[in-house]
């Protein structure tokens, strides 16, 4: 019986490691454990990437008139089901110069789905921003940013590079004041800010607390010298 208790626990001290490293690989910005991925780019240079979330939506509207005005060419992780909702939109984007990213089509969790799910989600949301933009992504990042198991092999087979964030704003559900504090005191030389012009796949999101922070962050990482640029142009040496 002693053996046995001894097993056991042996093979629950197993099964514990193995749950804690798949959690820690599913949500941690620095890790490779579900595919290639990227949190931030080399910094040789005085540059940062804007990227926004969860779009397009009728709220990307504005942000892509602001974004204009500044001279700001960011990158966007978009929906399927919201590209083919919003076509009009999604076209808009890529015709402004903009960097699209595959961000799973029905913007679902990850994790505990099974491989076959993660390629349909990936797969089907590669196909229609393609259609509908005139551009494959080389892009992607995760729902929630949460990867699972099955993921390595879509961004395989799509060739997709994960991406995701040196410091993310909180938008959903801070106020402005706090989105922008807590992101300027993360910004960094070769930094990727997340933001989100949509949510998830509501129709008419409120965006508002998000673009009153984007005016405060912008105007002062540009009097500190940074420079905006795509995430594969940051990524460059």
């Amino acid at each position: 019986m002693r053996v046995l208790r001894l097993a056991g626990c042996t093979a629950g001290a197993v099964i514990g490691g193995v749950s804690a490293a798949a959690a820690y690989g599913s949500v941690s910005k620095t890790s490779q454990l579900f595919g290639p991925s990227v949190y931030r780019g080399p910094g040789r240079r005085r540059t940062i990437a804007l990227t926004f979330d969860d779009g397009p939506s009728e709220s990307t509207l504005p942000l892509l008139d602001y974004l204009d005005k500044e001279g700001i060419y960011a990158t966007f992780f978009q929906c399927g089901m919201n590209v083919k909702r919003l076509p009009h939109i999604a076209g808009r984007v890529a015709a402004a110069g903009h960097q699209i990213g595959n961000h799973s089509y029905s913007h679902p969790r990850l994790t505990f789905k099974s491989k076959e799910f993660i390629d349909r989600e990936f797969t089907l949301a590669q196909k229609v921003i393609s259609f509908e933009t005139g551009i494959t992504p080389m892009l992607m990042r995760a729902p929630y940013g949460f990867r699972w198991l099955g993921l390595r092999e879509v961004q395989h087979k799509l060739s997709l590079l994960g991406v995701m964030w040196t410091v993310i704003g909180y938008d959903w559900r801070w106020p402005a004041e706090q989105i922008s504090r807590h992101v300027l005191s993360k910004a960094a030389r070769g930094g990727i800010i997340c933001l989100h012009d949509g949510r998830a796949l509501e129709h008419k999101p409120d965006v508002s607390q998000m673009m009153t922070a984007l005016r405060q962050i912008v105007p002062v990482l540009k009097d500190q010298g940074y420079a905006f640029e795509v995430v594969s142009d940051l990524l460059h040496e």
